[in-house]
C-alpha cells in the first residue's frame, strides 16, 4: 500500500513515517509540505492514499483534496485533523475525502485507519464524528441532490439517525419499530446508495445535503 504523508509540521511528517514504515505491508512513497506539493507527488506516484493535513500554508489541504478527488479518484484522501478543525474537516469530506483521522491517535488506530480506507471503507474518528455530524445538520447552504429520490420517507428517518450515531436499537427505540425491521431497512439504504457501510451513508448524507 503505497502511502503520502502532507503536513506543514516536519515533526508530525516524520513521525508519521516512522509510525507507518513499521507495518510491513504499507510504503511511504512521498512527503509533501502542503496542498501543491501532495498533489504534484499524487501525480507522478499514483499512491494508494494521501494522509492529508488540513491547515497549511499555499494550497491549503481542503483544496488539495478536492483536486485530487477530482483528477486523480482512484486515490484516497485521509484527512489528518484536531479538535479546532471542525468545519475545516466538514469541507474536506464534502470535497471527497474518504474521512478523518485525530493526529494524537494511537499508532493502531492510524494503521488501521489507513488499512481501512484504502480497502474502501470510510474512517470517521468516533471522538468528533459527533461534532461534525451536529455541524452537518446545521449547514445553512447545502447542494441539491437527488440522494433522497432513492429511498423511501422511512429509509430517509433512518438514514438521518444512523448519520448522527445512533445504533439499531436507538433507532428502533425512536421510530418505535422493531430491530429486525431496522436491520432490514439499514441492509436496503447500503444497497441503494451502493456503499458497504454506515459511516460511508453517513458521509454520503452529509455531501448530499440530507437534513440530518
Amino acid at each position: 500500500m503505497k502511502v503520502i504523508i502532507c503536513d506543514d509540521q516536519a515533526i508530525i511528517r516524520d513521525g508519521l513515517e516512522l509510525l507507518l514504515k513499521l507495518e510491513k505491508d504499507i510504503e511511504i512513497v512521498g512527503l509533501a509540505q502542503d496542498g501543491a506539493e501532495a498533489l504534484e507527488l499524487v501525480a507522478r506516484i499514483s499512491p494508494d492514499l494521501v494522509l492529508m493535513d488540513l491547515k497549511m500554508p499555499g494550497m491549503n489541504g481542503v483544496e488539495a483534496t478536492r483536486r485530487i478527488c477530482l483528477e486523480y479518484p482512484a486515490v484516497k484522501v485521509l484527512v489528518l485533523t484536531t479538535f479546532e478543525d471542525d468545519e475545516w474537516v466538514f469541507d474536506a469530506i464534502r470535497a471527497g475525502a474518504s474521512g478523518y483521522l485525530l493526529k494524537d491517535n494511537p499508532r493502531e488506530k492510524v494503521v488501521e485507519a489507513v488499512r481501512g480506507t484504502i480497502a474502501g471503507k470510510s474512517y470517521i474518528d468516533p471522538l468528533v464524528a459527533g461534532k461534525i455530524l451536529d455541524q452537518a445538520a446545521s449547514k445553512q447552504e447545502q447542494p441539491p441532490s437527488t440522494l433522497t429520490d432513492q429511498l423511501t420517507g422511512r429509509e430517509r428517518d433512518v438514514l438521518r439517525l444512523v448519520a448522527r450515531g445512533f445504533s439499531n436499537a436507538g433507532i428502533a427505540e425512536s421510530l418505535h419499530l422493531s430491530e429486525g425491521t431496522v436491520r432490514n431497512h439499514v441492509s436496503a439504504i447500503l444497497a441503494r446508495l451502493n456503499v458497504s457501510d454506515r459511516t460511508q451513508a453517513a458521509i454520503l448524507a452529509i455531501r448530499h445535503g440530507l437534513d440530518v
